[in-house]
């Protein structure tokens, strides 16, 4: 039987891996597009990622100062988030405004 030690050093490792995963393919998504809010929701779930990672870390180390950490990135990924999703509502309405009505 394998002693918790080692099965926590190997379930963080294994966790490391898929979060690497999942942020190789979140950047893709950002680089690719192909529309912007493709990218927006993409930059939040690199956001979510880099959660993922510190509260990992965390773990592994067992410093619960990243946790504090992983909170201030949670909240600040939220509001930029919330500003992005604002920007490209008022620009939709913005470009709506700007553009002539046709009467069918």
């Amino acid at each position: 039987m394998m002693p918790a030690s080692e099965f926590l050093a190997a379930a963080t490792t294994l966790a490391l891996v898929v979060q690497a995963l999942a942020l190789l393919l979140s950047v893709v998504r950002i680089v690719i597009g192909p529309t912007l809010p493709d990218r927006v929701l993409a930059l939040d779930l690199l956001t979510v990622v880099a959660l993922g990672f510190v509260s990992i870390i965390a773990i592994r180390t067992g410093l619960m100062l990243y946790l504090d950490i992983a909170i201030a990135l949670g909240l600040l990924g939220f509001l930029a988030t919330i500003a992005l999703a604002r920007y490209l509502l008022t620009r939709r309405i913005a470009s709506a405004r700007t553009l002539p009505e046709t009467k069918p």
